[in-house]
């Protein structure tokens, strides 16, 4: 059975690749040291029967954002910096690319960034997508790109919301 667990130690991020270096070396060098000093929280997909095997990975952390960067309908409704929820990564091993653990990944995301705006003010949910078909598939969640930034993308709150609430259904 899948599950999503916080970074440990114990879990062998040696033995992950997802064809993506910088991703791949995040996992392995940084992302424990990020956990350790607070910056941000890595999750990991493993499957129970072996616990420590990393199928994938995603890492949230909060940012502030310039609210003039937003498309003009949301822009107007914050204060000229205001507080969100990024994905700053999302990865997949090779062997198991295409196989729907990405959106898994993101629907848990998704899951607690929803509760974290239940208890600090955030306005949504925000990606930086690597290239044209990222950004395609966040677009597919509701995902919505910046005006001047096209790679970057906003989930609103309240698109978030109701993201979860049919992904709980």
């Amino acid at each position: 059975m899948l599950r999503i667990e916080l970074l440990s130690r114990s879990h062998d991020r040696e033995g992950f690749s997802c064809g993506e270096s910088e991703l791949d070396d995040y996992l392995k060098k940084t992302a424990r040291q990020h956990i350790d000093k607070g910056i941000s929280r890595t999750f990991v997909l493993v499957d129970g029967d072996e616990p420590l095997t990393i199928l994938g990975f995603f890492t949230l952390t909060s940012c502030e954002i310039v609210t003039a960067e937003l498309p003009t309908e949301y822009a107007r409704k914050y204060p000229r910096k205001a507080p969100a929820a990024k994905l700053a990564r999302l990865a997949v091993t090779t062997k198991w690319q295409r196989q729907g653990l990405g959106g898994l990944m993101l629907a848990d995301a998704m899951r607690r960034t929803l509760s974290i705006s239940e208890n600090i003010g955030i306005i949504g949910f925000f990606v930086d997508a690597k290239n044209q078909n990222a950004r395609d598939y966040y677009k597919q969640y509701g995902f919505v790109p910046l005006p001047s930034y096209p790679l970057s993308l906003f989930l609103p709150l309240a698109t978030l919301a109701e993201a979860v609430a049919a992904l709980n259904r």
